[in-house]
């Protein structure tokens, strides 16, 4: 008898484990399933600088061009690694840097730190402790050892696999990414808890990086990767719809804080907006690239050659959208027509000696902002973006000044965020489409 109610208890510690387990796992998932979609507040990195807005621009060209730099070289080494080069040298440089800061929190209990959004590049990392070499930042770096929920991921998980170049130490997963600047990040893979505005979500899959050397990153504490492939933020949280709203670089507009949705939150209901296909890149996977079919300056569209802005058969050229790009660089020979037509039908004298950095600029008359300009419409596959005026125009009537927010490139085109600014621009990546929507991003 004795030994038969040993039996039900034992069965009974069993049953109780396995019903404590369920409970367990089913709560986890209740966080994700509870949170389907959430919003962030994005911060230029700019911001609350005391910068005209030229010097703004051209604060964020320098590191625009410097980002350009990069992402040629990510599809260059792209065309090596096609011609049977190894891939080991295909996957040491990566886009990296960006111009919005997210603010999100790690750990149990959390700590918040300030991230860059990054569109071109899938890895979400920051600094960890203990530091082999760590870049300044303005909040503590990440300690592991005080969060209850941090874990190693081993050599044999799939996103491991999924990283470009690994080691595996001590059965962790190791981790290096090298930049274009020689700015880079090493550590390990491990998983944690996330937070974004008030959403906690667990075992999201981060670069944690105790050997982070270069000046590439001191804007934030590090990166969060919101491209096409397994490891970035959409990827791991099956969130197939995020879109970002991005606020103007006219003064007034600069210090408000522009916009990141994820998820449900993300959604595409509304009268205006436009459409088109995004289009795949099988050596650069992660980059969103764009069918862009033509340029029209007024009523004038350009003679630009129809395969101009697609991607060649080695994965060169192409064109994609950036959040971390300042201005628009289209391919050489495109922008020297689109230069030529549009000094051609502005009404203004050209300034050849603006220190601006950008390519067309123009003379303004005494004392004025306002001028008249030709439209600017940008033919995408199935959706024709008739740009606002200030969206490729940028005037200061103390510099006596008016440019063209644009500039040439001798290989991959990129449409960058001043182009985007107010605009809710909605990645879908279960339909394969971007959709943009007009909207005043200061208000949301």
């Amino acid at each position: 008898m004795a030994s038969s109610k040993f039996a039900y208890y034992i069965l009974f510690l069993f049953l109780s484990s396995i019903l404590f387990a369920l409970q367990v796992s089913s709560t986890s998932r209740h966080v994700l399933n509870n949170h389907k979609g959430f919003k962030v507040s994005l911060k230029h990195v700019d911001s609350g600088g005391n910068f005209t807005k030229f010097e703004r621009l051209q604060r964020a060209m320098a590191r625009g061009k410097s980002r350009l730099q990069r992402l040629s070289l990510v599809a260059n080494f792209a065309t090596l690694s096609s011609k049977d080069v190894t891939n080991d040298v295909k996957s040491t440089i990566h886009a990296g840097n960006g111009e919005f800061l997210m603010q999100i929190s790690i750990g149990s209990p959390s700590e918040s730190y300030n991230a860059i959004m990054d569109t071109g590049s899938d890895l979400i990392w920051t600094q960890c402790k203990p530091c082999k070499e760590c870049f300044d930042q303005s909040t503590p770096i990440f300690d592991p050892s005080k969060s209850s929920t941090f874990e190693k991921i081993s050599c044999s998980n799939k996103l491991c696999e999924a990283l470009p170049t690994s080691s595996c130490g001590d059965n962790n997963c190791e981790y290096m990414y090298t930049y274009g600047d020689y700015s880079s990040s090493e550590g390990f893979l491990a998983s944690e808890t996330f937070t974004f505005g008030k959403v906690s979500i667990p075992n999201v899959a981060f670069g944690c990086g105790n050997d982070n050397e270069g000046s590439g990153f001191s804007q934030g504490a590090g990166l969060v990767g919101l491209g096409r492939g397994p490891l970035s933020l959409v990827s791991q949280l099956h969130m197939s719809r995020f879109s970002y709203c991005l606020t103007s670089i006219n003064e007034d507009a600069y210090s408000q804080s522009s916009t990141l949705l994820m998820g449900s939150m993300a959604h595409d209901d509304y009268n205006n907006i436009i459409t088109t296909s995004l289009v795949k890149n099988p050596t650069q996977p992660s980059f969103y690239y764009l069918s862009l079919k033509g340029i029209s300056v007024g009523d004038t569209q350009l003679a630009i050659k129809k395969s101009t802005f697609s991607p060649n058969k080695d994965g060169s050229g192409g064109m994609i959208i950036d959040s971390g790009t300042t201005i628009t660089y289209l391919e050489e020979s495109a922008f020297s027509l689109l230069k030529k037509e549009f000094s051609s039908q502005v009404n203004l004298p050209v300034d050849d000696s603006s220190s601006t950095g950008l390519d067309l600029c123009f003379k303004l008359p005494s004392n004025t902002n306002n001028i008249e300009v030709p439209k600017l419409i940008f033919h995408f596959e199935g959706a024709d973006m008739d740009l606002p005026a200030e969206n490729y125009m940028i005037a200061d009537s103390r510099m006596g000044i008016a440019c063209l927010a644009m500039g040439s490139s001798s290989g991959m085109s990129i449409f960058g965020n001043v182009q985007q600014q107010n605009m809710m621009v909605i990645h879908d990546l279960d339909k394969e489409t971007l959709s943009f929507v007009p909207t005043q991003c200061d208000k949301l």
